[in-house]
């Protein structure tokens, strides 16, 4: 996939935070997320690709747009000879976030040539997620105390230094009592937890791990930040249900117990990773207006060239531009 693509993904996730931020703060979850995906699907059909999402929004008959299968990009209008790109989208991480105007909200794609990115059933999946120094040395089925004493191993530090990130589900009451037994400490999030995982690849960000299940698809677009910060996610499907083993074999699943790494969920060559902040984070700011626009705060990673850039952009209106202002 073309590095230059990754500007084009960065101004589609751009315009998604800019659309949801305006409804922060209103208590209207669903408007949130109907302005993202809108603003999203609309400069998709801009961008110079064969598009094909394969995590959005859900299937066709309960998503009008960006559903699974959906055809994107300029090659859904006709045009020929486009790069072919699989594309998993998540316009708004954290809706009620938004809504509430709590932080960690952010606009979020990943993209890969076709067939670079698992097509992921909507169900829950365990989940490791570590830095790439600690990556080596833990293991989705050890014990949690020993997970993570091997983290405070790799990274020079006491058990009691750690921060471990984790949903704050009833589900989860085992594993907090047994992060807590161990000693280290934890940040309980509402939501998001994609946003977490990034930061626990990310040096400096204050946090060491997240642990937990949380949605498969965002394990998807977990996984391809992974690729570009060395970063791992270990992960293993949640299917406790007839009907959602059934679903994962439609969809080429045949090992329900498998344990699945970043270069499994996200096995592109090309990967592109393109979030920008809808609300304050510790990596993202979030989307800040001014009478003559707006400012974002983004991050596009890429493993061809490999590279990790944080983008900050001030969006002047038209008719600022017109009367010429300066910055």
């Amino acid at each position: 996939m073309e590095a230059e693509l990754s500007h084009a993904f960065l101004d589609v996730v751009e315009q998604a935070a800019i659309a949801c931020a305006h409804t922060m703060g209103q208590g209207d979850r669903h408007r949130s997320d109907q302005v993202a995906v809108e603003a999203m699907r609309a400069r998709l059909d801009s961008v110079p690709i064969d598009g094909r999402v394969v995590i959005g929004e859900g299937e066709r008959d309960k998503a009008p747009m960006l559903y699974i299968g959906e055809r994107v990009g300029r090659g859904a209008n006709g045009e020929n000879g486009l790069p072919e790109i699989d594309i998993a989208v998540d316009p708004l991480e954290g809706t009620n976030l938004c809504a509430t105007g709590a932080p960690r909200a952010i606009a979020v794609l990943a993209a890969s040539e076709r067939g670079g990115l698992l097509h992921a059933p909507d169900v829950y999946m365990e989940k490791l997620v570590v830095g790439a120094q600690s990556k080596r040395s833990v293991d989705l089925d050890a014990p949690v105390a020993h997970n993570l004493h091997q983290i405070a191993r790799c990274l020079d530090r006491e058990v009691s230094d750690l921060v471990i990130v984790v949903l704050d589900r009833k589900r989860h009451e085992r594993l907090i009592a047994e992060i807590r037994d161990a000693g280290a400490r934890i940040r309980l999030i509402t939501d998001g937890d994609l946003t977490a995982a990034i930061g626990a690849a990310v040096v400096g960000s204050g946090v060491h791990a997240v642990m937990g299940s949380g949605g498969a698809p965002e394990g998807v677009i977990a996984a391809a930040a992974m690729r570009c910060l060395g970063g791992e996610i270990f992960g293993r499907l949640v299917l406790d249900t007839p009907e959602k083993r059934a679903r994962a074999e439609s969809m080429g699943i045949d090992d329900p117990s498998r344990v699945y790494r970043a270069e499994d969920l996200a096995s592109g060559e090309n990967i592109t990773f393109a979030a920008t902040g809808v609300t304050e984070g510790a990596l993202m700011k979030g989307v800040r207006f001014f009478g003559e626009g707006c400012r974002t705060s983004s991050v596009v990673m890429q493993t061809n060239p490999h590279r990790v850039q944080f983008i900050d952009t001030i969006h002047v209106k038209a008719q600022a531009r017109r009367r010429g202002l300066r910055f």
